[in-house]
């Protein structure tokens, strides 16, 4: 019994996850062809949420992997972007130099960027981030999944890398299923929100 509720629940979420319109594309064929990259790449399908549209404040209180404290009360008032990655994720490692760049335009800006690393432990994940020079705080979410889970009933990160913008008030504005491909559609969403 225990067995066929496992499969039952498994099958809903792998379905849950999926957007895919046509069964043959996208996110549900990678996992259908039974290869072994060990991830879900996403294709860079921006979503964006109308301000009007947003209601739920995303609430996490966490420690980066140097030691400081990562409070969505704290950064209240800024653009928060969250990039989940790991290390062994290929198109994470694509995407680094990417959101470095963004980094570097908006950090002495009322912008806060957090990698969530959804998978590493402590030294993997800072072996990733030496050799990718990642100049920001990143949060290690590999044993509980809270940062994932502030996000349950929102957005979720259905794949990996998976980078989500949020507002001044900590709600959901934009996300980026899949590495993004350059600074340019990042920080378009970045400066929409500041503009605000």
């Amino acid at each position: 019994m225990a067995t066929v509720v496992l499969a039952v629940s498994s099958a809903l979420v792998l379905t849950g996850c999926s957007s895919d319109s046509d069964t043959n594309t996208g996110l549900s064929a990678q996992y259908r062809d039974g290869g072994t990259k060990n991830y879900v790449s996403g294709d860079g399908t921006v979503t964006q949420v109308p301000p009007a549209n947003r209601k739920t404040v995303i609430d996490f209180d966490e420690v980066s992997s140097d030691g400081e404290p990562m409070r969505s009360a704290d950064l209240q008032g800024k653009v928060v972007v969250l990039n989940f990655w790991y290390a062994a994720c290929p198109p994470c490692r694509a995407e680094a130099k990417h959101l470095n760049t963004v980094w570097d335009r908006y950090q002495d800006q009322n912008v806060q960027m957090i990698g969530v690393n959804v998978r590493d432990a402590k030294g993997t994940a800072a072996a990733f981030e030496r050799r990718f020079n990642v100049p920001y705080a990143s949060v290690l979410d590999n044993d509980r999944g809270r940062m994932q889970l502030a996000l349950s009933g929102e957005v979720a990160p259905n794949a990996v890398p998976t980078t989500i913008v949020l507002d001044t008030k900590g709600r959901v504005a934009a996300r980026i299923v899949g590495a993004i491909d350059g600074p340019g559609t990042l920080s378009t969403l970045i400066d929409d929100e500041l503009r605000r």
